[in-house]
């Protein structure tokens, strides 16, 4: 189906719960993974992220000091209150939220509100962050949420880089496994375009591709898919079957330069994976949290 044309928002990074960096740090290591110094946000959560060279990141978050975390949702942090809820109903594993590449976050805010899909308010913050050189620079992010009610374990937002990190991130994004970027992120829904206006609007992009397996739509640099139980069986051999309604993350799909590298580094490091459509498979595990696909 299309609608008007819009001007699509890239893929920034997506936000992966974890128990413990320390954990997330050796199951992304054994993937072949670069994983950069952990980083403290001010508000009681800590990351450790993978950077890619096509822009994109993954970033594990765990809960550094729950006392500042449960400030800080009181205070109406949307970011924090949203991860606890996830993790109170999820677990600390899972892919809990797509971020989106802005450069006004306020004016995305708005809209976000116009459009009756905003997920709370605005969030400012500045944090350090320490490259492999020694330097170290301090960032400035500004956040605009989307939500859907009907889908407590999931939701989206833009990020607006007020006072960007250091950009020579070379050594951070050369990894072992090949690893160039991310080409997709995979939902899993029983009814994938109940949640087509949510997507559409926070990726500012109205053309949606429907499917038999489900839905997908494009940002500017990856493509967002929301699959069924069948579809997710399909594509990733992975039942969802029992799944409550709503969003869920399910997979990220990365985009490798030799797929043989992948494989032969799984295999020294005794990593479990199965090939289906050309992907090399790795279910999820503590420290990863989701599928991590393999593949062009």
């Amino acid at each position: 189906m299309s609608l008007s044309k819009r001007t699509a928002r890239p893929l920034d990074h997506l936000v992966l719960p974890v128990d413990a960096l320390e954990q997330a740090r050796r199951r992304l290591n054994d993937l072949g993974f670069t994983v950069a110094e952990d980083a403290r946000h001010p508000f009681g959560t800590e990351n450790a992220c993978v950077f890619f060279s096509d822009g994109t990141y993954i970033e594990p978050l765990a809960v550094a000091s729950r006392e500042e975390c449960e400030a800080a949702a009181l205070d109406g942090n949307t970011f924090v209150a949203r991860d606890q809820a996830f993790r109170f109903r999820q677990g600390s594993q899972g892919l809990s939220a797509i971020v989106l590449g802005t450069q006004d976050a306020a004016s995305d805010h708005m809209r976000f509100r116009a459009k009756g899909i905003s997920g709370g308010d605005m969030l400012e913050f500045s944090r350090p962050m320490r490259l492999p050189d020694g330097r170290e620079g301090l960032g400035s992010f500004r956040l605009a949420f989307a939500a859907d009610l009907r889908s407590p374990d999931f939701f989206l937002f833009s990020c607006q880089r007020v006072r960007a990190l250091p950009s020579d991130r070379g050594a951070l994004e050369r990894h072992e496994n090949g690893v160039l970027g991310i080409s997709e992120v995979v939902l899993s829904e029983t009814n994938p375009t109940d949640f087509q206006y949510l997507l559409q609007e926070a990726v500012d992009e109205r053309e949606v591709e429907a499917h038999s397996f489900g839905m997908d739509i494009e940002t500017t640099n990856a493509k967002i898919s929301v699959l069924s139980a069948a579809g997710m069986e399909a594509f990733f051999g992975r039942s969802v079957r029992d799944a409550e309604r709503g969003l869920r993350g399910r997979a990220v799909v990365f985009r490798v330069a030799d797929l043989e590298v992948a494989r032969a580094l799984f295999a020294r490091n005794d990593i479990e994976f199965s090939e289906m459509g050309g992907r090399l498979i790795v279910p999820e595990i503590a420290g990863q949290g989701v599928i991590f696909a393999f593949g062009a």
